[in-house]
């Protein structure tokens, strides 16, 4: 018997949970609140996230729900990484955050692949609302979260 491959897998994740819809009203309604362009943007980081956690092995099913009130992405089902949230930056209009764990070496490790990025300490990647989203450095450290406790146990 012929194993799916991860495009076939991908697939069937896909089908379990539509792009445009919300699991939970909390996160619709957080989604909801945003200004207009931000939400755009933050709508935008949460297909990349979830395309990228369908298009990664190891990942599985991500479950999206509320942390601090921002909308989170965490991989229960398979446990392979460390919790993504997204938010609008509070203090600067126009701006939004895709944010980690800070006690994880996420964003240390994103900061020397990734110079051009804009940082906030080692807890997010800064993006600006008027700005091209840089997809592909972005869907790289993404999978790099969604995987990172798959690679820790390798590594042991």
């Amino acid at each position: 018997m012929k194993k799916p491959t991860a495009k076939k897998k991908a697939a069937k994740r896909a089908v379990a949970r539509p792009r445009g819809h919300f699991a939970e009203p909390a996160v619709d309604a957080a989604f909801s609140a945003y200004p207009a362009p931000v939400k755009a943007r933050l709508l935008a980081l949460r297909r990349l996230i979830l395309d990228t956690a369908d298009t990664t092995e190891g990942v599985g099913a991500l479950e999206e729900t509320l942390k601090w009130g921002q909308p989170s992405y965490l991989t229960t089902e398979s446990r392979s990484g460390s919790t993504i949230r997204i938010d609008q930056v509070k203090a600067e209009a126009g701006r939004y955050a895709v944010y980690f764990h800070c006690q994880t070496d996420l964003v240390e490790t994103f900061r020397e692949l990734y110079p051009e990025l804009s940082y906030s300490g080692n807890r997010s990647i800064l993006l600006d609302a008027g700005e091209k989203l840089p997809e592909a450095a972005l869907r790289h450290c993404i999978a790099l979260a969604l995987t990172y406790h798959l690679r820790k146990r390798k590594a042991r």
